[in-house]
This record gives structure tokens, C-alpha cells and sequence, in this order.
């Protein structure tokens, strides 16, 4: 969680020094304006790109956690099919698994559009 606060941090710090952001206080307009509208959509490709990362590990980690701790879960399940070789729960589970990952991903590739319209725009010119 302080790694997605730093890296936002970081970010909006080094988008704070690019020349849009200079030229729209330059032309007057309210500091909050220039946050959210010029800074904060420029700096969030990178957070949004590593909060899809940090799921997949999320997903790894509950395997691990389950397992240590004996907690049932799909983890659990997945690593009791692997010892027992029962092949159609761990084909299941890891295509659920994969699934998941696939979704999240598509879903930071819309977000991606939708904070940053130029995105949009090139995408759609093929």
C-alpha cells in the first residue's frame, strides 16, 4: 500500500515539473485545476499500471498465505489437487486464476483510456 502512496507521490512530483503543467498555472488557472486536470491524469498511468501488477501478486500471495496458515480458499484447493493429482481441479483453478489476471489487466488497459484521453485517440486510428 506505501508503494502505490510513493509511487503516486513520485509521480505527480515529476509531472509538477513538465512544461504543460508551467504553462497552465502561467495562464492563471486555480491550483486545484491544475492538480486534477493536468497533473493528477498524467500521473496515474504508472500507479494504475502497477496496482494490476501488485494484484497478481495479491493472487500469488493468498496461494502462500492459505497454504501456511490452513486457511480454505481457492489456494488451498488448488495446492491439496496438486498433491492429490487430481488434474480437472487444477486445470480449473489455474484457468480461474488466469481468468482473473486477464480481467484485471483489461480493466487497467480501460482505465488507461479513460485517464488519459490521447490514449483513446491512438488506439483508434489503426
Amino acid at each position: 500500500m506505501f508503494s502505490i502512496a510513493r509511487m503516486t507521490r513520485a509521480t505527480t512530483l515529476e509531472v509538477l515539473g513538465q512544461e504543460h503543467v508551467k504553462v497552465a498555472r502561467a495562464f492563471g488557472l486555480p491550483e486545484r485545476l491544475v492538480i486534477y486536470k493536468y497533473t493528477l491524469r498524467n500521473a496515474l498511468i504508472p500507479v494504475v499500471t502497477v496496482v494490476g501488477l501488485i494484484f497478481g501478486y495479491l493472487l500469488a500471495g493468498a496461494v502462500i498465505t492459505e497454504t501456511v496458515f490452513a486457511y480454505p480458499g481457492l489456494g488451498r484447493l488448488l495446492i491439496d489437487a496438486i498433491f492429490s493429482r487430481d488434474y480437472p481441479v487444477v486445470q480449473i483453478g489455474i484457468l480461474f486464476v488466469a481468468t482473473t489476471f486477464a480481467v484485471v489487466n483489461t480493466i487497467v488497459d480501460i482505465l488507461y483510456m479513460i485517464i488519459d484521453p490521447r490514449i483513446r485517440a491512438s488506439r483508434g486510428g489503426r
